[in-house]
């Protein structure tokens, strides 16, 4: 057997029951540790030369992508809100890719900070390619009325209004072939019902993406999402107790969750030359969870 079908099949479907207090969550405290890179996977120089902002690119999927686009020749631009040891090696990791990171810390929230990733992009690499919207946070609730204005305004402000503000700044400096990614969430499609805020906040990221991308094309600039099902990440742990992280994605029809890595290679086709004629779109990373 080839060693990359045993990859494959050992990736795991259980985990140890596992809770973080906090969100965002902290992935170098995760066990096992999410895997971000394909070994198998050594690039094919698809974005070379080109400079992507990454936000939440610190850890998890947003982790996956910067570094498959580092594979692919990419130098990335990494905001993330205050994970420090987990950006630092997502860093070093880029680095020894041969490619170029800067991380920088902030609130999403704030139009300053999204302004500052901005400006340092185009300070240190004096252009910009492609932007990844990709922050996002999730606190279940059982039911509508355990959702307050304060949680309904913190889900909606990180998960759907930075986005609409990173693409204002970074739409002055993007040109006709670059690409503008969002994540969405299978959540937006086949919601689930401890998740009201987020499914719906993932449902406004879809219509963004229509929408701009309707509004965008005639500039050549590309609009798409990624939509991933169940997937390791720091959000997981974050956000939802232990004894369900313990068989969360089982019930998918694969069987497991996704690893990052299986999750990143979507961003790099929406990103490089391969997508060309793909506007609008949502790519379904999900196991096989969604159906229409």
């Amino acid at each position: 057997m080839k060693n990359s079908e045993m990859f494959y099949q050992e990736l795991p479907s259980y985990f140890p029951p596992q809770h973080q207090d906090q969100q965002p969550g902290l992935e170098y405290l995760m066990n096992p540790s999410p895997i971000f890179d394909n070994p198998y996977s050594s690039g094919c120089w698809k974005l070379q030369g080109k400079v992507a902002i990454i936000t939440g690119g610190d850890s998890g999927i947003g982790r996956a992508v910067a570094v498959a686009f580092a594979k692919e020749g990419a130098n990335v631009v990494i905001a993330y809100y205050n994970e420090h040891e987990d950006a630092k090696r997502t860093k070093m990791y880029i680095e020894r890719l041969g490619q170029q990171c800067i991380i920088l810390s902030g609130d999403i929230r704030e139009e300053s900070f999204c302004s500052k990733i901005v400006t340092e992009t185009l300070n240190n690499f004096g252009h910009l390619d492609i932007l990844v919207n990709n922050t996002g946070v999730a606190y279940p609730q059982q039911g509508i009325e355990d959702i307050s204005l304060e949680q309904l305004t913190t889900t909606f402000q990180i998960n759907v209004f930075s986005y609409f503000t990173m693409i204002k700044y970074c739409l002055p400096h993007l040109k006709y072939g670059d690409s503008i990614i969002c994540t969405a969430s299978s959540t937006a499609y086949s919601a689930a019902s401890f998740a009201i805020d987020y499914s719906s906040s993932k449902g406004a990221v879809v219509g963004l993406v229509r929408a701009l991308a309707q509004n965008l094309i005639t500039r050549g600039i590309r609009v798409n999402g990624v939509a991933p099902g169940a997937t390791w990440t720091p959000l997981i742990v974050s956000s939802l107790p232990a004894e369900q992280v313990s068989t969360f994605g089982q019930d998918s029809p694969i069987g497991r969750v996704a690893q990052p890595f299986e999750i990143a290679s979507a961003y790099v086709y929406l990103a490089s030359d391969d997508s060309s004629y793909m506007v609008g779109q949502i790519l379904h990373v999900d196991g096989g969870i969604t159906t229409s």
